[in-house]
């Protein structure tokens, strides 16, 4: 289109760093839902970090409105592309300025994303936040087919059911520096087959452990003996798309296989439920796959309901 410049870089510099952030946050008011996921925040945040930036196949695509003489060029537009996932192929997001949009920015960057990728890569698949209408439309009209759906679920705080012990089990708070390892070997065991969460190591467990959100005090370990068997790792937003103040997230809840359907994952959801609740906040938020029947079926039980989702499609 015409008027749209779009670069592409590894390692945007600070100031576009600032702006796509704020760009981010005047979406996210805009649209009720945040655009970028955690993961696109923190390479962002460490995009100066050579070691960090450089462990993945990741680049940065920047939509500015080409300027008049004498002034600067202006931040309307920001896609992230991760190709470093050869199974599953090349993930995007894209964000586009409130007052810039039906224009052209979002097409465009699905241009530039296109371009992008190999003709021997996966077709790219582009995240949608909030199932928004408009990204509905842009995805119907240049083709794209939804392929995954995560659902954001719900439940109001008030009253929380009480935790059922698991035979067996001992639930401690996360110990840094000491359960880092084991936590690790779990996770990637719990989620063999999920494309963003199984993929996690120790250095990102460390990143996210650096955030002011992490506290360990919310992060339980179920330990059948001296095996890890199973964990919840709570997070408190301190703001959030769905309502004013504080909001608890059941940010991930993992288990060994061989655990799996026996109750833990109930309990240890419970666990963090009370958690959350003692803390004084009045809602919790929890994101599930659509199409995993018994993980839905157990949020359903504790009392949470689907507020929203997220959409991938497929170019």
């Amino acid at each position: 289109m015409t008027g749209i410049s779009i670069g592409v870089v590894r390692r945007p510099n600070e100031a576009d760093v600032a702006t796509i952030r704020s760009l981010a946050e005047a979406a996210e008011r805009a649209d009720g839902v945040a655009p970028l996921p955690e993961q696109v925040l923190l390479h962002l945040k460490h995009s100066g970090d050579l070691k960090h930036s450089g462990d993945a196949d990741a680049w940065h695509f920047v939509a500015r409105r080409l300027a008049e003489p004498d002034k600067a060029s202006e931040l309307i537009g920001y896609a992230f592309l991760d190709k470093s996932n050869p199974e599953e192929g090349p993930a995007a997001e894209i964000v586009v300025a409130p007052e810039a949009r039906r224009q052209g920015v979002g097409g465009a960057l699905l241009d530039a994303l296109r371009m992008k990728v190999r003709r021997d890569d996966k077709p790219v698949r582009v995240w949608a936040h909030g199932a928004l209408p408009a990204a509905a439309a842009l995805a119907a009209k240049r083709g794209l087919k939804p392929v995954r759906e995560l659902w954001v679920m719900a439940r109001p705080l008030a009253e929380v059911p009480p935790a059922v012990p698991a035979e067996g089990i001992r639930i401690a708070a996360f110990r840094p520096g000491v359960d880092d390892e084991a936590w690790a070997a779990v996770n990637s065991r719990a989620f063999a087959h999920h494309p963003e969460q199984g993929s996690m190591t120790v250095e990102d467990l460390r990143e996210r452990m650096a955030e002011p959100w992490f506290d360990p005090e919310g992060f339980f370990l179920a330990w059948r003996g001296e095996k890890l068997a199973g964990f919840h790792w709570t997070k408190v937003h301190d703001h959030s798309a769905y309502g004013d103040g504080p909001v608890g997230e059941v940010y991930v809840v993992g288990l060994e296989p061989d655990e799996q359907g026996h109750g833990l994952g109930r309990t240890l959801t419970q666990v963090g439920l009370q958690y959350l609740h003692d803390r004084g906040l009045g809602e919790v938020i929890l994101y599930v796959e659509a199409d995993n029947a018994p993980a839905v079926a157990v949020y359903t039980k504790l009392g949470f309901t689907r507020r929203s989702a997220d959409i991938m499609y497929q170019m």
